[in-house]
């Protein structure tokens, strides 16, 4: 084992693309200048078929898991309004954020936003590109603490499948989320020790195909059911209730998967960035975006659509730990690995740009220190050879161990979504894009426009919190039950 400098190491790349809503860039340099930097020297050759390609594979992810329960809650009227609601404000938020790629001018400026936080920044100042910063830092913990749960109940799910095979369905064959979460986390300690997995492209590719590989595999088995039960499930109005408050309660819960299945807010930017010019990078985005955003809501629409037909009021949280016996056992354990595989890789997409952050205000802060800016070689038989960071190693160990502790304790799959979606929606979709297209069209207080926009940011705001409250009910129900 060898040791090696540190304090020259190349910033680690951030943008990533091909998993279910990339991260975007971490909050490192963006505060070191007064200037939005254009960071991107790549030769751009995108255009609509890859945006919108990138765009899909951006969207659809393990959210879409949980639609059919969203649905079950909301009934055939309520299901699909509110999904196609959520579309159409996604794709309208989306509209405000491609204007703002270029400074000052949204088709000819010469400064370019390549991320969420430089738009922000160059907008609405440091103060507020900051706050945006901590938020998508909670998204990114957040989203960790998510993938814990999903990936535990995926396992749990192939392990269920094999006892009731071999032993029968009446089997005691129920071992609990908790082993597979220690699992988990054990398995993202070693992985979160190697200082550039996010930039590996294979990360993203794989995660694409395992994506859609179960998402297509939870859409036919739940056409399939349907037409083998030979009737529709389900009711105009969802689950029934023995309280209207517990039905409030639900509906809420409902409405935060929803939102965190949809926006992709944080990288609109960054995959506008990928196209070439001319035409207008704005107008090929807008164009991609709603092209994106129909195919994304007639899966979404089919996945939910046929998940709650088959199930009705007994749709599972997870659409595809419900289908048991019903399909072939290995394509449904094929599926639920495939959910598995995707979140491991996933876990270190959304925590790497935390952890370069860290690692950035570490080195900044303490260049001398052998604890931060020596890295240590290690050799290991059948592996290559790689670094070690005691820093790296006490900070990335800890995250993953807090991660873990939290989906422990609080291992409730859709709840955790619903809270999540509350970021995702509200501040980052709405608030930030409604202001900085208000700034840059430099809109005058109290005109129509201004009150229509700000109407509109602030019936978003009453709905966000509203899925706040639902989400946390659920958590501190289940918690205490």
């Amino acid at each position: 084992m060898g040791a090696t400098d540190n304090r020259d190491e190349e910033p680690i790349p951030l943008l990533q693309l091909g998993l279910a809503s990339p991260p975007p860039m971490a909050v490192d340099d963006l505060f070191n200048s007064d200037e939005t930097v254009n960071f991107s020297d790549h030769k751009r050759t995108g255009n609509t078929w890859t945006v919108s390609a990138h765009i899909i594979t951006g969207v659809i992810g393990s959210g879409v898991l949980s639609l059919a329960w969203s649905m079950a809650r909301l009934g055939w009227i309520w299901g699909p309004l509110l999904m196609l609601l959520f579309a159409a404000v996604t794709l309208f938020s989306s509209f405000l954020i491609c204007n703002c790629y270029r400074f000052p001018d949204p088709d000819y400026g010469p400064t370019k936003n390549t991320s969420y936080i430089a738009a922000v920044q160059c907008y609405l100042g440091k103060k507020n590109a900051w706050i945006c910063g901590v938020l998508i830092q909670m998204n990114l913990y957040g989203t960790g603490v998510a993938y814990t749960i999903t990936t535990a109940l995926g396992l749990r799910a192939v392990e269920r499948s094999k006892c009731d095979k071999d032993n029968g369905s009446d089997a005691p064959c129920d071992s609990g989320n908790g082993w597979y979460m220690l699992l988990f986390g054990l398995v993202q300690i070693f992985m979160s020790q190697i200082p550039d997995f996010h930039s590996m492209e294979w990360v993203s590719i794989a995660a694409a195909i395992m994506s859609f590989a179960y998402s297509s595999i939870a859409l036919g088995l739940g056409a399939a059911k349907v037409v083998g039960n030979r009737a529709i499930q389900g009711s105009l109005v969802g689950v029934s209730t023995s309280t209207a408050m517990q039905k409030v309660w639900r509906v809420s819960q409902a409405v935060g998967d929803i939102a965190f299945a949809y926006p992709y807010t944080m990288i609109v930017l960054e995959i506008q960035d990928t196209l070439k010019s001319p035409p207008s990078e704005r107008k090929t985005m807008k164009k991609a975006s709603a092209f994106s955003i129909c195919i994304t809501t007639f899966f979404y629409l089919s996945c939910g659509g046929f998940g709650y037909a088959a199930f009705g009021e007994h749709t599972p949280g997870d659409l595809l730990t419900g289908f048991g016996d019903f399909g072939p056992r290995w394509l449904i354990n094929f599926a639920n690995t495939c959910v598995v595989l995707h979140l491991i890789g996933g876990y270190q997409v959304y925590s790497q740009p935390l952890f370069a952050m860290v690692d950035k205000w570490m080195a900044d802060q303490f260049p001398r220190s052998s604890f931060v800016a020596t890295n240590h070689i290690v050799k290991l038989p059948l592996l290559p050879p790689f670094s070690i960071n005691v820093q790296r190693l006490v900070f990335r160990t800890a995250y993953v161990v807090s991660t873990t502790g939290v989906a422990m304790i609080f291992p409730y799959f859709n709840q955790v979504l619903g809270m999540l979606g509350t970021i995702n929606f509200w501040p980052l979709s709405i608030y930030f894009p409604v202001e900085m297209w208000l700034r840059q069209n430099k809109v005058s207080p109290w005109s129509r426009m201004w009150t229509i926009l700000k109407s509109f940011s602030v019936v978003c705001f009453f709905v966000n919190m509203y899925i706040f409250a639902g989400s946390l009910q659920g958590i501190l129900a289940a918690r205490v039950s």
